[in-house]
């Protein structure tokens, strides 16, 4: 492409029926253009406890008096 030859550029927003204010246009175009950008995410999306790899794993069973009630309990 070369300078001064510019090609017409497609409309972002058509209206197909009814005769919209500025106002709504305007607002419909930010809302449109806010949607189409990609977002990224503040901060990750915290994981309970239900995901954590932790309690995949089993503590070694203890032996002796009392083994059997601590094998039982949460670390």
């Amino acid at each position: 492409m070369t300078e001064g030859t510019e090609q017409p550029q497609r409309p972002l927003l058509r209206v197909v029926r009814g005769e919209p204010t500025a106002e709504e246009l305007a607002a419909l175009t930010v809302v449109v253009a806010a949607l189409s950008q990609p977002r990224t995410r503040r901060r990750p999306v915290p994981v309970g406890a239900w995901g954590s790899p932790v309690h995949g794993h089993r503590r070694a069973l203890l032996t002796g008096p009392g083994g059997w009630q601590s094998s039982g309990r949460p670390a």
